[in-house]
């Protein structure tokens, strides 16, 4: 099978994230990246199905500054064949629907029988590319998947994913077809250090807006649906309380402030 897997760069889940004083966006002077770990399923899930069937091949897609190579360049260490780097700044300031513009179109013009993506990127936490890149492409995709089925004459797929309530749905689809993976469908692995130096020798093949071909108008901002106007911190939450005393004194002190201050009961 051929395996498309589209993945993204983002800010380490430990990197304390600043704004710029304009709050125009955040500081990425110091902050370190990595794969996003939704993706990282993806990744694993993509090269069992190849080692499953005995051949074909993986390809990982992103698009990003020049940084997302680091990304890729992972990505090819835990085993993926190739690897695409939408890299130009004409994309700068897209939103997710520019971006999965950019990724559809490249995606058309390799073979292909499945895309899998991240059921979302923790930096934007949208979870909108892939049902994008679905509707560019006119593919079914189904998300939240925790569990993926690849019928032996690879025309179909039974996937088991989460739905509201903490339930589960299983769904069947033809493929071609575009699946997002969640936390449970596998353990991702580490890249090992054969992979790492073979990812090293590796080509990383680049493409700009003009080889997907965008128009001038299409470019960042003013190809997105989305504009972002401003980035703010949370509100600070208030400290909390700790009541003393014996359990059962605690508890009822508890009960009258949650009845009396708080209201919620």
């Amino acid at each position: 099978m051929n395996i498309i897997v589209c993945m993204k760069q983002v800010p380490d889940t430990e990197t304390r994230i600043k704004l710029k004083p304009d709050f125009s966006g955040i500081e990425t002077e110091g902050i370190k990246y990595i794969i996003n770990p939704y993706d990282e399923f993806a990744i694993e899930e993509a090269l069992r199905i190849k080692e499953r069937f005995g051949q074909g091949q993986v390809t990982i897609i992103t698009l990003g500054p020049q940084r997302a190579t680091e990304a890729l360049r992972t990505g090819l260490a835990m085993g993926a064949d190739e690897a695409i780097h939408i890299n130009d700044p004409f994309f700068e300031g897209c939103d997710q629907y520019l971006t999965a513009k950019a990724l559809g179109r490249a995606i058309k013009n390799i073979p292909y029988d499945l895309i899998l993506c991240g059921r979302q990127a923790i930096d934007d936490d949208s979870a909108q590319v892939y049902a994008y890149i679905a509707e560019f492409l006119n593919l079914p995709y189904v998300s939240f998947v925790i569990k993926l089925e690849i019928s032996q004459d690879r025309k179909s797929l039974i996937a088991h994913r989460v739905i509201e309530g903490g339930a589960f749905e299983v769904v069947e689809s033809p493929l071609p077809a575009i699946i997002s993976a969640t936390k449970g469908l596998n353990e991702p692995r580490y890249a090992s250090l054969p992979g790492i130096m073979k990812a090293k020798k590796k080509e990383i093949k680049n493409l700009t807006a003009s080889d997907l071909g965008f128009a001038e108008d299409e470019s960042g901002s003013g190809g997105s649906k989305i504009k972002i106007k401003k980035y703010y911190y949370p509100p600070q939450r208030k400290p909390g309380r700790i009541i003393e005393g014996e359990p059962e004194d605690a508890v009822r002190e508890l009960v009258r402030l949650l009845r009396e201050e708080a209201k919620i009961i």
